[in-house]
C-alpha cells in the first residue's frame, strides 16, 4: 500500500496532522494500537475535554528551548480551533482562567476529527500494532504501507493504562534523532513520614498559591493519602526536581489576619482562629505543626509573625511524584533543536515529522497541550499537503 504520508498515532496530534494533510490532497494512512481513536481526549477535563485554552502562547510551554513552540502556536491558534469546534456546531463553554470545554461529551471532540479525516479520504486502522520501521531508498516501510513522509503522534508514556508508551523516543533513537529525559509532568507528589499528619488529611482541598523556585500558580491545593495534588500542584511539578521543596501560601495577608484575630478575640487559641480560615481538619493539623498553645492575648507579636511566614510559605520536600500513571503528560521527549520548528520535521531526516507530546514541548494545566497538539499536528501536515500539492 502507498501512501503519501503513514501516520503513527491516532490522538490529537495526530488526527490533526492527518486531517490537514488529507484535506490538502495527500494519501494518507492513519495507524494506531488502540481499539479507539483520541482515547486521551476520551477522557479528558471529566469527559467533556478541555480542548484549549484562551492563554495560549508560548510563555505557557515548557521546553529546553522555550522558542520553539512559538511558529507553530501562531500559525494555528486556539480561536483556529475554536472557529472549528463552531462549525460542527459543538457546544463549549468557558471555565476559570480560560479553560473551554464541550457542553457536552469529549466524545464529540473525537468524531469532529474523525469526520475531517473523513474528508481528507484518510485511510483510519486502530487495533494495529506498528512493529518494525525501515527507510531506504527514501520511503518509510510500515508494515504492509509505504509513503514519502512519516509522522510520529505516538505521545509519552503517560497515563500507561491508556496504552501510553514511550515509543517515539526508540523511533528517534533509530533515526539518529536526540532525546532531552523523559519526566512525568502535571503529576501530583508523594510526601515522606515527616507529613504524614497531612496525608491523613486525604481529601481536604485549600485556596493556594503554590512555589516551586521562581515559579507559582495560583489555584486549589489537595492534600492526598500520598502527598500533594491539586490544580496548582500539578502545575509547579511540571518545573520540580527532586530534592526541591515546595511552598504554599495558604492565607495572604496572613501577618495583618492574625493580629486582628488577636485584637478582636484575644482569648481565643491558634486553632479557633485557624479554623476560621480553614477546614478545621487541617486547622488541627496547622495547630499542632505550629506549636502555639496559649491564648493570643499571650502570644507576642513576633511568634504570630513566624506562623503567619509558615502559612505563606508551608513547606515541604517532596519524596517524588506518583509517576506516569498519573501523570497527565509528559515532560521533555523529541529534542527540538533536531527539527525543524515551522514544519515540526527533523532536520537530518528528510520526511520524517515529529509532533504533540512526543516533542519536547510541554504545555500548562488546562487545555494547553490540546493546542499544541492541534498546532503542530497542522504545521506538520500543511507541510505534507505541500509536498504533494
Amino acid at each position: 500500500m502507498t501512501f503519501d504520508a503513514i501516520i503513527l498515532g491516532a490522538g490529537g496530534a495526530g488526527l490533526m496532522a492527518a486531517a490537514t494533510a488529507g484535506q490538502a490532497g495527500a494519501k494518507v494512512f492513519l495507524l494506531d494500537h488502540a481499539e479507539k481513536a483520541g482515547k486521551k481526549i476520551l477522557i479528558s477535563g471529566g469527559g467533556r475535554c478541555n480542548f484549549t485554552n484562551t492563554g495560549a502562547e508560548p510563555t505557557c510551554f515548557l521546553s529546553e528551548n522555550p522558542h520553539f513552540a512559538k511558529s507553530a502556536l501562531s500559525r494555528y491558534t486556539q480561536w483556529d480551533f475554536l472557529a472549528l469546534i463552531e462549525q460542527h456546531k459543538i457546544a463549549w463553554h468557558e471555565k476559570t482562567l480560560g479553560q473551554l470545554f464541550c457542553d457536552g461529551s469529549a466524545r464529540q471532540v473525537v468524531a469532529m476529527l474523525l469526520d475531517e479525516c473523513a474528508k481528507g479520504g484518510v485511510e483510519v486502522r486502530l487495533s494495529t500494532a506498528i512493529g518494525d520501521i525501515a527507510h531506504r531508498d527514501g520511503q518509510f516501510h510500515v508494515g504492509d504501507a509505504v509513503a514519502a513522509n512519516l509522522v510520529v503522534a505516538t505521545g509519552g508514556p503517560s497515563i500507561p493504562k491508556m496504552g501510553a508508551t514511550g515509543i517515539a523516543y526508540d523511533i528517534a533513537r533509530q533515526f539518529g534523532v536526540s532525546v532531552v529525559t523523559p519526566r512525568p509532568a502535571l503529576v501530583p507528589f508523594t510526601l515522606g513520614k515527616a507529613d504524614q499528619a497531612f496525608k491523613d488529611i486525604s481529601g481536604v482541598a485549600v485556596p493556594s498559591v503554590a512555589r516551586v523556585g521562581d515559579v507559582l500558580f495560583e489555584e486549589a491545593a489537595l492534600f492526598t493519602h500520598r502527598g500533594l495534588s491539586g490544580p496548582s500542584i500539578l502545575q509547579v511539578s511540571s518545573y520540580w526536581s527532586q530534592g526541591q521543596s515546595v511552598s504554599l501560601d495558604i492565607l495572604p495577608g496572613a501577618h495583618q489576619v492574625l493580629k486582628e484575630i488577636k485584637r478582636q478575640m484575644p482569648r481565643t487559641h491558634l486553632k479557633a482562629a485557624l479554623a476560621e480560615h480553614f477546614p478545621k481538619r487541617l486547622a488541627d493539623v496547622l495547630d499542632q505543626r505550629f506549636g502555639v498553645t496559649k491564648e493570643l492575648s499571650n502570644v507576642p507579636d513576633a511568634a504570630l509573625d513566624k506562623v503567619a511566614d509558615q502559612l505563606r510559605g508551608l513547606e515541604f520536600t517532596p519524596t517524588g511524584t506518583e509517576g506516569y500513571a498519573k501523570a497527565e503528560v509528559t515532560a521533555g521527549g523529541i529534542d527540538t533543536d533536531a527539527l525543524s520548528s515551522k514544519t515540526m520535521e527533523v532536520k537530518t531526516v528528510p520526511g520524517l515529522f515529529v509532533i504533540g507530546e512526543a516533542v519536547d514541548v510541554t504545555g500548562w494545566l488546562g487545555g494547553y497541550n490540546f493546542q499544541w497538539a492541534w498546532s503542530s499536528g497542522v504545521a506538520a501536515g500543511l507541510e505534507i499537503g505541500v509536498r504533494v500539492g
